[in-house]
């Protein structure tokens, strides 16, 4: 099972600016993440990017990947 992150502080925000910086769907990162190995419905995706999901390591190294981004946005303005 890979280690989740505790989402005390809300990155959703974050993650869903770089989605759309991006210029992909949702549906779009979640069959993104899929070929990374990240078991990732549309459905979980918008978890993450609400702050109702924690999400795990794998899916933040491949939201890494997809968005072409350095970790630090991830949290930017925190």
């Amino acid at each position: 099972m890979g280690q989740k992150i505790k989402q005390d502080i809300y990155i959703g925000g974050n993650i869903r600016s770089l989605r759309m910086k991006a210029g992909l769907t949702q549906e779009q990162v979640a069959a993104r993440l899929q070929v990374f190995g990240v078991n990732m419905s549309r459905d979980f995706y918008a978890h993450i990017e609400s702050g109702d999901y924690n999400i795990r390591v794998s899916e933040l190294v491949g939201l890494k990947h997809i968005f072409h981004c350095a970790y630090d946005d991830f949290f930017a303005g925190l």
